[in-house]
This record gives structure tokens, sequence and C-alpha cells, in this order.
């Protein structure tokens, strides 16, 4: 019989005593579980210094600048974000043809070839990645700032994959973009 009785009073974690949002309380003065923000206080991820950097935005305007210089390792990092939270619906080469998309979706992911989306301000991709736009969810709380920034990034990578020219070649590298186009000429003509 004690035995049943002590197994009768566990408490599990799901169930432990906890005050809810709103709820009243004896224990306060006011009677409120919910206590009002400390002066003078920020809490955490709300301290915002940089507007450009936080939410793409200047006075309510897309900015048309990233906040911090691109470099290697921001695209590299923006690839495999890009790849882990985009790809999927977006697809690989950012063409809207994800697996997601492949598998059934109903309304298609933008593709970022478009011309309306390869004239956007890198604001406009941050702000859409951090608020969600139609079907798309919001991310701002599974990425972070600077990773979404670096998706951005590498969104424009994408965009210029698949629009440029030889004259976005640097002309230095040109030399070996000719030689290895004669190459491939002459691997096509071998196989013929």
């Amino acid at each position: 019989m004690a035995l049943v009785a002590v197994t009768a009073c566990r408490q599990d974690m799901q169930d432990q005593p906890k005050y809810e949002p709103l709820e009243a309380s004896r224990f306060f003065r006011d009677g409120q579980a919910s206590r009002p923000v400390v002066e003078d206080t920020v809490a955490r991820g709300q301290l915002r210094l940089d507007p450009h950097r936080e939410t793409g935005k200047v006075d309510g305007q897309l900015v048309e600048s990233f906040p911090a210089p691109v470099t290697r390792a921001t695209l590299d990092r923006g690839q495999a974000r890009y790849e882990i939270f985009c790809a999927p619906c977006h697809g690989r080469a950012g063409d809207g043809q994800g697996m997601v998309a492949q598998r059934g979706l109903r309304r298609l992911p933008a593709t970022f070839h478009s011309d309306r989306l390869r004239q956007a301000p890198p604001g406009y991709f941050f702000d859409v990645i951090t608020n969600g736009f139609g079907a798309m969810q919001d991310y701002r709380s599974q990425i972070p700032v600077n990773d979404r920034w670096a998706i951005v990034a590498y969104i424009w990578v994408l965009q210029l994959s698949q629009h440029a020219s030889v004259d976005d070649v640097p002309e230095a590298e040109r030399e070996s973009l000719d030689t290895s186009r004669a190459a491939g000429r002459t691997g096509e003509e071998s196989r013929r």
C-alpha cells in the first residue's frame, strides 16, 4: 500500500508547478505572475544598435548594401546555410525547383533569376528571410543575423552565376577562361 502511495505522488517534468502567462499570483503584491520589464535592461536578442544589420532597413527603406564586407568565408558560410534552409524549396541553383517543389508543393517557390528579384536590393532578401513572405515562413529564430546576410550574399552569387557575361570575369582570369573553352571544344570535336 505504501508503494502505491509513493508512486502516486510522483511529479513529471511536463506537469511541474509554474505560472502561465497572465495567470494570477499570490506571491507578488500586485497579484500578477507576469512581471514588467526591469527599467534600463534589454532582453536577449533585442539590442538593436545597427538597424541596417539587424533589419535590412534604414528609416523604413530597404538597404542597397551589405552591412559588412563580403568575403570568401562569408560566401562559404552563406552557401552552407542556403543548402540547409533554402535549397529544399528554392533549389540548389535558386531556380525554385527544390525537392519540396518537385514533390508537389502547390505554390512554387520564387526563382531568384527573375528580373524582379535580380534587381531587388540585399535588404529585400534579408527582410524576406527574417519575416517570411507568402507561404514562406520566417527564419528569424532559426538563422542568426550574420548567417542571414551570408545567405543573401550567396543568393547574389547564384544570380550572377546564371546571368554573368565575359565582362564580369576579371581580366587576369579571362585567359584561363579562353583556354578552358578551347579545351572544351577540342573535347567535343574528338567525341564526334
